[in-house]
């Protein structure tokens, strides 16, 4: 597996990240394998949310993760905070910041979590309420490191204003589909089509500067949670040059669009929602793959992208 040094933040973490989202769909003993079999390929980390499955997801996780015999100094667990569907709103006052931590801690079973993003911007949201949360996380030992999810660079930047401890992850949507991350670099200044539309203020590049490590959502979806290009008949060409790059490596299709985006300098994870064990290593064989400069332009055009 391919590990990542995160700058102010976790130190040897996996390059895959499995993400929780879907677990409450599993027993308890299958969440236990599943769980193991990422920790066999070398994955660390694993991702959940408040929102994700109303709690269950670490509810779930935290009732098997006594049955892997992992230690919990093995492994890295983040969740994110923010997102309340029953009420139709998003929240990140202090008061709901610091009772969303509790009751995280309380569903995984834990005394600490390594992580904790705030998911989706608040539009109400006071940076001073958020500083004060993070400030009290972070002396009280129950959050390590800290972060956002789906959020731009001016928010990062109020946030920054008042936050003293360091904001290390954005998790993003990015896939071979999805590439408006981007996309706007290249197509800058021209007309003759959309993706020259700058949809997020830059959001890589200021990653980038301000070393915030990018966690790559959706990997292998297209639209809007519309279904997985790969083998997808709405994709030809560019399931004909992941095939060609997969017998090349000998891994699968799925590997290379997970390696197309661990090739990236910006040394993003990627997170793998399946619940399914062979998946699973079939997507952490990416990280076996380094692909050339050229190969990593061909897929990015096959997915129906241009040079201009």
């Amino acid at each position: 597996m391919k590990m990542i040094n995160v700058v102010n933040g976790p130190q040897n973490v996996s390059a895959v990240v499995m993400g929780c989202m879907r677990m409450p769909a599993l027993s308890v003993e299958a969440a236990a394998r599943m769980i193991c079999t990422a920790a066999e390929e070398g994955v660390n980390f694993f991702d959940h949310a408040t929102c994700y499955g109303d709690g269950e997801a670490e509810t779930r996780f935290g009732d098997a993760f006594p049955q892997t015999g992992l230690r919990r100094e093995e492994i890295f667990l983040q969740s994110k905070c923010g997102l309340h569907f029953d009420r139709k709103e998003f929240d990140w006052s202090k008061e709901d910041i610091l009772a969303s931590a509790d009751g995280i801690l309380k569903r995984l079973k834990t005394e600490w979590l390594d992580v904790l993003l705030l998911h989706r911007p608040d539009l109400l949201f006071d940076p001073e309420e958020v500083a004060e949360a993070f400030s009290q996380l972070k002396k009280s030992g129950k959050v390590r490191h800290f972060g956002v999810s789906n959020v731009t660079p001016g928010q990062l930047e109020l946030l920054k204003k008042y936050v003293e401890v360091p904001l290390v992850f954005n998790q993003l949507q990015f896939s071979l589909d999805q590439t408006q991350l981007i996309d706007n670099g290249l197509y800058l200044n021209n007309l003759t089509t959309e993706r020259s539309i700058n949809r997020d203020n830059g959001i890589l590049d200021y990653c980038r500067l301000h070393d915030i490590t990018i966690q790559a959502w959706s990997p292998l979806q297209f639209g809007m949670f519309k279904g997985c290009f790969v083998d997808h008949p709405a994709f030809p060409e560019l399931n004909w040059v992941l095939g060609e790059l997969g017998e090349k490596y000998g891994v699968s299709r799925t590997a290379i669009a997970i390696a197309w985006i661990l090739r990236h300098p910006a040394r993003m994870q990627a997170i793998a929602g399946t619940m399914n064990p062979e998946h699973l290593k079939d997507i952490c064989s990416a990280a076996r793959v380094f692909l050339t400069h050229q190969e990593w332009y061909a897929l990015y055009l096959a997915s129906g992208k241009f040079l201009p």
